[in-house]
């Protein structure tokens, strides 16, 4: 089993979701940036997921290419793929190492029915013999780095006890479990007792891989009560980072000693004024525009947009504004305007 960098955490770790149109190269850089020098840094980077098919397509090759960018502040880093052919996925496994990349995650849950119709993301669950014969292709493929699988505790209902303990004999390094089926979505709350479950089979069956949970976790007070409850080596935060890059500051963690997840965090008091807030939403357009614009619609900055302008005065109406920004220089336009009015107060 290839630990790599996975054995030099210390327990419990915190790391960044790969979320499509989230978690690119400019947004990351973002996080690295002020999540250090606000308080800490996630303690293990992911990408947004990349299509094996596309990697090892010359045409497409160079624009997905583009998606795995990556500064050193931003390491340990995994890159996420998906796919459904052995020998793609092999192929772009390869890519990724020599790439410089410190692991691989395959990413089996994934319920986007365009995934999906590929054979990949969360259709891997229906397909245990095929899913195991895509993770070995993966880490032939991985070279020196380490190989982890993400993904859900079943797809129509809980099949925990069929489904991870045959991916665990894998050998893999991690396995991030999302604490839903796939039919659940996110419609219904995260079940951290399908995560506590899955370390007890780990436990049992004595292997290394690390489990990640993963699930409606809104700081790292919360993440911490829910590695405490479940067990898990590790919790991965998604949803909450948005317009917020300073999650990661563990400065403000609590000494969590229930073992229970019932206790809510007051989330990070990091005194980020709202012109901070602001300041920050102009320099993240500015560098999606610079390092994604001429591949990506600026319409994907919009959802941090409405994450970036909450939380006081005039942020319903600046929000507003922001929606019809087309580029870096409209937003910029928007929001020093906005605080050119609000002068006194921020």
């Amino acid at each position: 089993m290839k630990m790599g960098f996975w054995s030099k955490l210390k327990k419990p770790f915190f790391v960044l979701a790969p979320m499509a149109d989230v978690t690119d190269t400019a947004f990351r850089e973002i996080i690295a940036k002020y999540g250090k020098t606000g308080g800490g840094a996630p303690d293990v980077f992911w990408t947004e997921f990349v299509s094996a098919d596309g990697l090892v397509n010359e045409k497409a090759y160079e624009k997905l290419k583009r998606d795995l960018e990556f500064t050193e502040e931003e390491r340990p880093i995994v890159a996420q793929i998906f796919g459904s052919k052995e020998k793609n996925m092999e192929d772009a496994a390869s890519i990724i190492s020599g790439l410089g990349f410190d692991g691989v995650d395959i990413n089996m849950g994934c319920p986007d029915r365009s995934i999906e119709k590929q054979g990949s993301g969360a259709a891997h669950i229906k397909d245990i013999k095929h899913s195991l014969e895509i993770i070995k292709a993966v880490q032939r493929g991985a070279h020196n780095i380490p190989v982890s699988v993400k993904t859900r505790v079943g797809y129509n209902s809980n099949q925990i006890e069929q489904w991870i303990p045959r991916i665990l004999e894998t050998g893999i390094s991690a396995l991030i479990v999302h604490a839903r089926t796939r039919k659940d979505m996110s419609l219904i709350p995260a079940n951290w007792d399908y995560i506590k479950r899955v370390v007890e089979i780990r436990d049992m069956m004595g292997v290394e891989t690390l489990i990640i949970g993963n699930g409606d976790v809104v700081d790292l007070n919360d993440a911490k009560a829910k590695a405490k409850y479940s067990g898990a080596d590790g919790v991965m935060l998604g949803r909450a980072v948005f317009g917020n890059p300073w999650l990661f500051n563990k400065s403000n963690l609590k000494d969590i000693k229930q073992n229970n997840i019932s206790t809510q965090s007051d989330g990070l008091k990091c005194d980020i004024t709202g012109r901070t807030k602001n300041e920050k939403l102009i320099e993240h357009s500015k560098l999606f525009d610079k390092k994604l614009g001429d591949i990506k619609n600026f319409a994907i900055m919009r959802k941090h947009y409405k994450a970036y302008a909450n939380g006081f005065d005039g942020a319903k109406k600046l929000r507003m504004e922001l929606m019809k920004s087309k580029n870096a220089k409209d937003t910029e336009l928007i929001v020093k305007s906005f605080l050119s009015k609000k002068h006194n107060e921020f």
